[in-house]
């Protein structure tokens, strides 16, 4: 089984990558460099997750001429932030990004999210009444500013990020470079499969976040069903000698998603690439699927009048009301 995704540029992707969410300053480093020793070859990145200064120092000791690996050797996202969606901040976020990175390109830049917050360096305005400052910017054009970006030779491939089926198409019908990728939540909870096969069907790579039911996430609720805990997934991994972990990631690598699971643990960075030393049955595959609930774990959350209620719902540009 290929350790990779082809993307529609014909450039390689590793199918497994660490992820950086909620990576503290003070972990991120040296995760980064565990990660790079223990074989990864893709790094997930973003702005907003206020670490890529110090992902930065952890390339600029690992990559180079006269360093373990070439720059080449290692895939590399950023995201651009909702307050950046306006075509003018785009390459100076992208040059921000590359600055703390210390990159000269990236291999993969993505829009984070399909919706834009009001311009402007605080990265979540708000009204007095502390809800968030909206900007209905038309991602369309956000997307001919990122395709400059290829031309310029400042990111090798662009895409897309917690965009729904209908916004790809809407971005497709207008792209003159079409995106490679598409970065959504998922995993067994949230298998994505109807939105995976409209992904394929257009040529992009699907990437999957928080793979294994984010359990480091804030806003968790005593209620929620835990990922990690599922029997069935325990079965798999007795039966494969593995840990659950790696049932799931498996999973997805042999579905073709690509994954990016975020730690700060040596031993658990290590254990969460050693997925290509086995495969499961198609029966396993299903029933891995077949686990799907629809089942979101992260959509930013407010309380209004003492419920629980999605942060951005009323955007115009919000993905999550459509069905995928």
């Amino acid at each position: 089984m290929n350790d990779f995704a082809v993307l529609n540029t014909g450039r390689k992707m590793p199918l497994l990558g660490l992820g950086t969410w909620k990576s503290e300053p003070g972990k991120v480093k040296q995760a980064v460099i565990w990660a790079l020793q223990g074989g990864y070859r893709h790094i997930d990145c973003a702005a907003i997750y206020g670490n890529e200064v110090e992902i930065g120092e952890a390339l600029q000791e690992t990559l180079g001429p006269d360093k373990a690996l070439r720059r080449e050797d290692v895939f590399i996202t950023s995201k651009l932030w909702n307050t950046r969606h306006h075509p003018e901040d785009v390459e100076p976020s992208l040059l921000k990004s590359l600055k703390d990175l210390k990159l000269e390109y990236l291999d993969l830049y993505l829009i984070h999210w399909p919706y834009a917050f009001q311009r402007g360096d605080d990265a979540f305005p708000r009204k007095e009444d502390g809800t968030l400052l909206y900007d209905d910017i038309d991602y369309k054009l956000t997307w001919a500013a990122m395709e400059k970006l290829v031309g310029k030779g400042l990111v090798r491939a662009i895409g897309l990020s917690n965009f729904n089926s209908r916004q790809i198409d809407d971005i497709l019908s207008v792209a003159s470079i079409k995106p490679t990728v598409l970065q959504v939540e998922s995993h067994p909870y949230l298998a994505q499969v109807e939105l995976l096969a409209h992904c394929r069907d257009r040529g992009l790579v699907m990437t999957a976040y928080s793979p294994l039911g984010s359990p480091d996430r804030a806003w968790k609720q005593p209620d929620e069903p835990v990922l990690l805990d599922e029997s069935m997934i325990a079965t798999l991994a007795e039966k494969y000698k593995k840990s659950p972990a790696q049932i799931i990631l498996r999973w997805q690598t042999q579905r073709g998603v690509v994954t990016i699971p975020k730690s700060v643990t040596e031993s658990r960075i290590k254990e969460n690439i050693q997925v290509f030393d086995f495969t499961l049955e198609a029966e396993e595959m299903k029933s891995i699927t077949a686990l799907n609930k629809g089942w979101r774990y992260i959509v930013p959350m407010i309380e209004v009048e003492g419920k629980r209620v999605p942060r951005d719902a009323g955007h115009p540009h919000y993905p999550f009301n459509d069905a995928y």
